[in-house]
């Protein structure tokens, strides 16, 4: 009968263990993997709408036209319309918008897709609103203000709130 008086790999092991001492070439490696995923949802916002400010005047003798823009974003390859409320001034249309002051007297204006002034904006998608396609980022859109030659109202400030919907 023989005796090893070298102790065995488990033995080794076990003392190792107790003692907190590991050895690289007692480490195993195992992997494994797991899924990072995320669902990106058709999106847009607007972000921005500048004030459409057609600036002091006295009378209105002839057309007074100005420009903003409407910054929206939307999700890449998302189609939206963007559409142009009436505004808030009494007796608005889709003709005539109205801003309103001292006393309820109002101007006319209106609000146009174009620089030519002849697309008006509305609210009936694919027939007065403006389409466009997302990119993932900030996209201006500009918008042509007219203030007609009309009879001059009372001197003061007027103004109108008008509502942007993006549809997407």
């Amino acid at each position: 009968m023989s005796f090893s008086i070298l102790p065995n790999r488990a033995v080794l092991m076990g003392f190792a263990a107790v003692l907190g001492i590991s050895s690289p070439a007692l480490a195993v490696t195992v992997t494994g993997s797991f899924t990072v995923k995320i669902n990106i949802n058709a999106e847009c916002r607007v972000v921005s709408s500048e004030e459409h400010n057609f600036e002091g005047r006295g009378i209105i003798d002839q057309n007074i036209d100005t420009q903003s823009a409407i910054k929206v974003q939307c999700t890449s390859g998302t189609p939206y319309s963007v559409g142009l409320g009436l505004g808030i001034g009494a007796g608005a249309t889709l003709a005539a918008r109205k801003m309103t002051g001292p006393g309820n007297a109002t101007i006319n204006y209106n609000l146009y897709r174009d620089a030519a002034f002849t697309e008006v904006w509305g609210t009936t998608a694919a027939t007065d609103t403006l389409s466009g396609t997302g990119n993932g980022v900030e996209q201006s859109i500009p918008v042509y203000g007219r203030v007609p030659a009309q009879s001059t109202s009372a001197t003061g400030a007027y103004s109108d709130t008008v509502a942007v919907a993006v549809t997407y």
